[in-house]
């Protein structure tokens, strides 16, 4: 079962590698990067293969191409100038469907330390994407996935490398944008700008998306691409320089920033918050193109919570327990998430993280403003809590003029997106129904579309609009029951045709029926696809015969049992508590280990929010709803099952 269980952060498909003489094109394939993966150039691959020497190639193609190579173009090692560790990293290449959540698994790996080891990893992994892991685990669990090892050895502090760490960054597509421009503006070739971007060439430039594209090492002028219409705080792309950009304050709203070297204009309003908008009404100057030393004017956003007096760090968590009223609804709930919260406290100050933690009972909804009593703004540096959103609501109208950050754990919900000190934990809907949207949108060739709705439709409405504009000739109907769901028929052969079936709705006993449906559907006919925008216990419980469905399923958390920091919290549980977590104490331990991992020495959680980390369950992936907005969480995983 563990072979069709496959988790990713992200929409990853990958090429796999091996020593051969000829070459079958795939999709993502063009002649720049065919001829890096065989050590080639790429005038000695089309002299090989005149009938391509146009360059156009298609899927299914089959190429000539040396064979005096066995791998991929391996990296050369990083020269380093002062005694290596002891400890080797390789470099493995990814695999056909091998997503980040495998190879923790099959490396003996946690998230967290894969993300360390590779800073640049991203949800949307790319063809021909190489991973660093230690050189032990490559040689003892790569299996014949031992392709591209580079040993490199850790480097230790102090020590010099004259490789350097990154020479890509992101660039969001705009409107405008086209292969000539972009290639113009970043001075790269279109075949460089294909190479970084396997497949871009074959499904072309949409706006909004994240491509990379080559750092700048020169102080040539880059034209700023703007689409007035767009605001770029999405927090998609994020700014890899350091900190070392000159700021300084002046007048009472607006800093100065002074243009360094390989800045571009999204990693500066990425790097500020603030809108392409705002930053051009500031510098208008920018339509002639951003120079290095240009001084801009950047909005002033509210200042970073800073931390009150002392060493510890002041940490209050409001949870419903209820003792105050009597009232034992949200009990269970709270206990088992202060649990989950305990062990990541004691973690943390084991780790020499000094910490003041009090404990507030919230009560319910009626009464919750009597417990905002116990809290002294004035010397509170955290708030974890409360859990539902008119609560959180009060919270901040209690502590607007301290301005404490507030991590609301299960409130969502666009009214909290104006608050600046908010942390909103849970990912809403929306974003599940966005990518089921991009889901559907990969695979989709004609097929009729039937979405499973609930009661209120909403999910099922916004799905059927993203899917009405983002697929030519669309058929989609929405329906109340599982039931409905019917297999199409082949206007020319009269033969039963295979659909899209995709469930919006989170109640059980619908999810049931749903996976029912879709394997009755898929035993009757080939080509069944199902999507979810929910996790339904079923789902885990007929892996076979779902697989035959090729359902695709999102969920927020997702443990994986063989990651080093998975074992080692989970025996922790175990041995504090005699029993494994429930969902709600590994949320607590989730929420709180994220949040006082990012608070350093100040108090300084929010400089810290651009972290992507992966806690014992819980992806956690925030960007900023606005400037000057509140913290979203959009990380999620997404759960394939194949045949």
């Amino acid at each position: 079962m563990i072979k069709r269980f496959f988790i990713l952060s992200g929409l990853c498909m990958v090429l796999g590698v091996s020593a051969q003489k000829s070459h079958t094109v795939v999709k993502g394939d063009n002649p720049y990067n065919i001829a890096k993966r065989y050590g080639m150039t790429v005038d000695e691959l089309l002299k090989l293969n005149p009938k391509f020497k146009d360059g156009k190639l298609a899927i299914g193609d089959v190429l000539a191409v040396k064979s005096d190579k066995k791998t991929v173009a391996v990296a050369k090692p990083a020269v380093v100038e002062k005694k290596q560790t002891s400890t080797e990293l390789g470099k493995i290449v990814l695999q056909p469907k091998q997503t980040i959540y495998g190879i923790t698994k099959q490396y003996r790996i946690s998230e967290t330390d894969l993300r360390k080891l590779n800073p640049e990893l991203e949800s949307h992994m790319k063809i021909g994407d190489e991973i660093t892991l230690p050189l032990e685990s490559i040689k003892k669990y790569g299996g014949n996935q031992q392709v591209a090892v580079a040993a490199k050895p850790v480097e230790t502090a102090g020590e010099t490398s004259t490789s350097s760490t990154s020479d890509t960054e992101n660039y969001t597509i705009q409107s405008k944008d086209n292969y000539y421009r972009i290639s113009k503006q970043f001075g790269i070739t279109q075949q460089e700008l294909f190479a970084l971007n396997p497949g871009l060439e074959e499904k072309g430039l949409k706006p909004g998306e994240t491509i990379k594209i080559k750092r700048s090492n020169t102080d040539t002028a880059t034209e700023p691409v703007v689409n007035s219409k767009t605001s770029i705080d999405s927090g998609n792309e994020r700014s890899s320089h350091t900190s070392s950009n000159t700021e300084t304050a002046s007048a009472d709203e607006y800093v100065t920033y002074t243009v360094q070297q390989g800045d571009t204009v999204f990693s500066i309003v990425n790097k500020f918050g603030v809108t392409i908008d705002e930053l051009i009404a500031l510098n208008p100057e920018l339509s002639n193109g951003l120079k290095t030393g240009m001084v801009l004017k950047i909005k002033k956003l509210d200042p970073a919570y800073v931390k009150k007096s002392g060493d510890a760090l002041s940490v209050v968590m409001m949870l419903p327990f209820g003792y105050s009223t009597n009232e034992t609804q949200y009990r269970s709930m709270a206990m088992d998430f202060l649990t989950g919260a305990q062990l990541a406290i004691e973690r943390n100050a084991r780790n020499g993280q000094k910490l003041d933690i009090k404990i507030v009972d919230s009560g319910n909804e009626a009464t919750f403003k009597n417990s905002l009593t116990q809290i002294n703004p004035n010397n509170t540096d955290l708030i974890i809590g409360p859990f539902f959103k008119s609560n959180v609501v009060d919270v901040l109208d209690f502590t607007k003029n301290q301005k404490i950050p507030i991590v609301a754990p299960f409130a969502n919900s666009p009214e909290l997106y104006n608050y600046s000190n908010l942390i909103i934990v849970e990912t809403n809907d929306q974003t599940y129904a966005d990518k089921i949207v991009d889901e559907v949108k990969a695979v989709y060739s004609d097929q009729k579309i039937y979405i499973v709705a609930d009661s209120k439709k909403d999910n099922a409405n916004y799905i059927k609009a993203g899917l009405e504009k983002a697929v030519k000739n669309s058929n989609v109907k929405i329906v109340s029951s599982p039931s409905e769901i019917q297999l199409d028929q082949n206007m020319m052969t009269g033969q039963a045709a295979p659909v899209i079936a995709i469930l919006a709705s989170d109640t059980d006993n619908i999810g049931e029926a749903f996976s029912n449906k879709v394997i009755a559907l898929s035993k009757e006919v080939q080509g069944v696809k199902a999507f979810s925008m929910y996790y339904v216990p079923s789902f885990e419980k007929r892996v076979d015969e779902l697989s035959q469905a090729n359902l695709v399923y999102l969920m927020d958390r997702k443990i994986n049992t063989d990651g080093t920091f998975e074992k080692e919290i989970l025996a922790a549980y175990k041995s504090k508590y005699c029993k494994t977590p429930g969902k709600y104490a590994i949320i607590g331990f989730d929420v709180v280990n994220d949040m006082l991992t990012r608070e350093n020495k100040k108090g300084e959680i929010f400089k810290q929010m651009n972290k992507v980390q992966t806690q014992l369950a819980t992806k956690f992936e925030f960007v900023k709803s606005k400037a000057n907005g509140a913290y979203v969480n959009t990380g999620y995983r997404v759960i394939r099952l194949v045949p």
